[in-house]
């Protein structure tokens, strides 16, 4: 939330002082006329010269730079799409979740999940490309399948193209990093209690004090006990604190200890049937349905009307359970006032235990064949629903040393940052899975219960236990040739070892060699050394403005997403296959206009993935599979008025599977890439009234997207192909009761648009976008 504060009032003051100003300044000229002879023989005390100034435009959404310190440029001069999401912005929408943030930028889909599985945690799609493993917290990756929640967060930051030469390892998309909030020498508390639809009840602390001239604590707290507008028993409930202690401030040697801990206790989500929606198709009600009814779908010609959306179709005893902790120490020290050498230290650790019922198929008939029966009555249908389970640990120890310097080499100047990076990532499932022999009661469609028996997973003695071992150098160079130009030249060179350790559970055989039971180990390992990089060049055309052509790449080792290898021959983690290859070529400009205060940003981009596994006509498999997606994007953030500020972005992606598979019942060989939207936009702004009441509102649109990429897919006997495209519109309002209190009003879906937010990859059940709902919230600074 936006936290509005005797700011407000203060520039009302001032404005009312400078108008008290300014008739004085103009009275002046005429008093000094009139007593021009005896100002002339006397020695009366002169006033001092008024000198009057209109107040400063703050660009509230804008940012200069990004928190990280390897990009030594302003946004700016960055020869990269690069989308900063300020606190002021996130703060005002209301916006708690990494997810929710990412709104604020085009391009980014949500993903639900394979079949009858659910993913879990910000499972992000962005540019054609899987993100969820290129998520960092201040420069280093954050492992888990994990929602992230931003009360600890100062700014999100979303590199767009693959960035190799930044961070090593990592998709083709790009990645996502979160700037933590870190102990200032400025004193502050704020504080904002929510509450709203759903049950959304949400409360957090933000404290700041100096110990010292130079040193500062800072806490952030969080509580939230909430549940999900319109699902019935959904629950999102989590508790959080973060600390930084700094040391030296103000000093030439800096030090910072920071500690973060949250921990989640959800009732997660299976989601709802896609019964009844558009494209939804069933071969009980298709006439020439040959599948269940050779003789044609009793139902034939009847509608099929939709499920309750608040229809909750799983356990109350089911759970998602996430704990995560962060320690991070980071000192730094100016060799000079333009060389620093930081030296950073984190040991991460989260723990996922989990546990939902899944949403399976529809039961329509009794028998098989020729002897199928519909079920006549659809409000007798039930649904299938299965238990999954995951124990999931993963951790993370690092320590980064890094240069920062600019230095003059044969008349130019360099502005360097170089370093060395060792860095220690694992992740460990432990299998869970029903006993043999149990099922689980089916569901009525309709109108399922809550209080239905069901058998849980048990732990099955069987796991998957992976590390990745990684010890990398980098450097980026920016040069300036002159005030016109700059080239910028940036590469990493990294040696990985991945390991995985996996045990498997002997089942039934022919013939039975092995008892049943018996627990088998393997153990698979690779190790290769990667190179990425990074070349641009710039032109400023103006001081404010820049031109810029850039070539990026990354590299996406095998197990580099999970850390998990397979023996299988045509698996993209074998060992034995060639790391997948992500390019970019981007050509764009940048402009920061009305004296700085607006950014507006285009570029035109081409990225490609490639060495991943595709099959030849005649079925082999190779790994010379290929993605590709053209696009535009355009931003616009900053202010326009000292009262008007705006956030906006829109992007138009043309993607597209250049070499899939050719055999099969499913080729995907020129298909489009899967929740990739072709058109995207959002808009947010908001214009303070002379009051002190600020309105806001912003709108987002999200195209068409398909969940598959076949080529010869049967549209017409296919069910629920594609989410439909879908415009939301939200609004706010804030106002400030007294110099240190506001209330914020925020309305989410002010049409009540009905929407998809995902959906699964069979096309059997979604996730509702957020009804028109309503949060009410109180802030306190002082």
């Amino acid at each position: 939330m936006a936290f509005i504060t005797a700011k407000k009032h203060q520039q009302v003051a001032r404005f009312n002082t400078t108008l008290l100003a300014s008739a004085f300044a103009l009275a002046l000229p005429a008093t000094a006329t009139a007593d021009q002879q005896n100002t002339a023989t006397q020695n009366d005390t002169q006033l001092d010269a008024v000198v009057v100034t209109a107040d400063a435009v703050e660009a509230k959404y804008k940012a200069e730079k990004a928190s990280s310190t390897k990009l030594t440029q302003p946004l700016v001069n960055t020869p990269q799409t690069l989308v900063v999401v300020k606190k002021e912005l996130f703060q005002q929408q209301a916006a708690t979740t990494l997810s929710d943030t990412l709104r604020n930028t085009p391009g980014i889909t949500m993903l639900m999940g394979e079949n009858g599985n659910t993913a879990t945690g910000d499972s992000i799609f962005m540019r054609g490309f899987d993100t969820q493993g290129s998520i960092f917290v201040d420069g280093i990756r954050d492992l888990g399948t994990i929602s992230r929640d931003t009360f600890n967060t100062e700014q999100v930051e979303i590199a767009k193209g693959p960035a190799g030469a930044d961070n090593g390892r990592g998709s083709s998309s790009g990645y996502i990093n979160l700037s933590s909030k870190q102990a200032t020498q400025e004193e502050f508390t704020t504080g904002n209690l929510t509450l709203g639809s759903g049950s959304h009840k949400r409360a957090t602390v933000d404290l700041n004090r100096q110990l010292s001239d130079t040193s500062a604590i800072r806490v952030n707290l969080l509580k939230q006990d909430s549940g999900v507008v319109d699902r019935d028993e959904v629950e999102d409930d989590k508790t959080g604190i973060a600390t930084s202690l700094a040391l030296g401030l103000g000093t030439t040697t800096r030090a910072y200890l920071n500690l973060f801990h949250v921990d989640q206790k959800n009732l997660p989500d299976g989601g709802i049937p896609t019964v009844g929606l558009e494209g939804y198709y069933n071969a009980a009600f298709d006439a020439d349905s040959s599948t269940n009814f050779p003789n044609g779908g009793p139902n034939a010609g009847k509608t099929l009307a939709p499920v309750d959306t608040s229809n909750f179709y799983g356990s109350k005893n089911d759970f998602d359970d996430v704990k995560a902790t962060m320690v991070t120490a980071k000192i730094e020290h100016d060799l000079s006032d333009k060389t620093t050498i930081r030296n950073t230290s984190r040991f991460g650790q989260s723990t996922q235990d989990y546990l939902l019922t899944g949403v399976n198929a529809i039961t329509t008939t009794t028998g098989t064949g020729a002897a199928a029966v519909a079920i006549a009555d659809p409000a007798d249908w039930t649904i299938s629903r299965s238990r999954q389970g995951k124990d999931q640990q993963n951790q993370i120890l690092t320590n980064q040393t890094q240069l920062t310097t600019s230095v003059e080499v044969a008349g130019l100047t360099h502005d360097i940052s170089s370093g060395i990076e060792f860095i220690y990532e694992s992740q460990r499932n432990n299998t869970l899975a029903l006993p043999a022999g149990t099922t689980q009661v089916a569901a009525n469609l309709y109108n399922p219960s809550t209080d239905d028996a069901f058998v849980n997973p048990v732990h099955t003695g069987a796991s998957t236990d992976g590390s990745t071992l990684t010890s990398g150098i980098y450097l980026l160079d920016t040069i300036h040739l002159n005030e016109q130009w700059q080239l910028n030249a940036s590469a990493r060179f990294e040696h990985y070892k991945t390991e995985t350790d996996i045990v498997t559970i002997q089942g039934t055989s022919t013939p039975q060699n092995i008892p049943v039971g018996t627990k088998l180990g393997s153990a698979v390992e690779a190790s290769d050394n990667l190179a990425s990089y990074k070349l641009g060049a710039l032109y400023k055309p103006a001081a404010n403005g820049s031109v810029y052509l850039s070539y990026a790449t990354s590299q996406l080792p095998p197990g580099g997403a999970n850390f998990t290898l397979s023996t299988t021959a045509n698996n993209i983690n074998n060992p034995n296959l060639d790391p997948q290859k992500g390019t970019n070529l981007e050509l764009g400009t940048k402009w920061d206009l009305l004296d700085n205060k607006l950014a507006v940003t285009a570029a035109v981009f081409e990225s490609t993935n490639e060495n991943e596994i595709a099959t030849d006509p005649d079925g082999t498999a190779l790994q010379v599979g290929e993605r590709q997606v053209r696009g535009i994007e355009l931003g616009v953030v900053g202010a326009i008025t000292s009262a008007w500020q705006i956030s906006a972005g829109a992007a138009y992606m043309d993607s597209e599977i250049s070499r899939g598979n050719q055999a099969g019942t499913n080729p995907t060989d020129g298909g489009v890439i899967q929740w990739t939207p072709e058109v995207t936009f959002t808009l947010w702004n908001t214009y303070e009234l002379p009051i002190g009441l600020t309105l806001g509102g912003g709108v987002r649109y999200v195209d068409t997207v398909s969940r598959s990429s076949s080529t010869t897919l049967n549209l017409a006997k296919t069910s629920v192909v594609e989410v439909p495209e879908y415009w939301v519109v939200d609004a706010m309002a804030s106002y400030p009761v007294t110099p240190y209190v506001d209330v914020q009003l925020n309305v989410y879906n002010l049409l009540d648009e009905e929407y998809m937010s995902a959906l699964n990859n069979g096309g059997s059940r979604y996730y509702l976008g957020t009804p028109r709902s309503f949060r009410l919230g109180v802030n306190v600074q002082f």
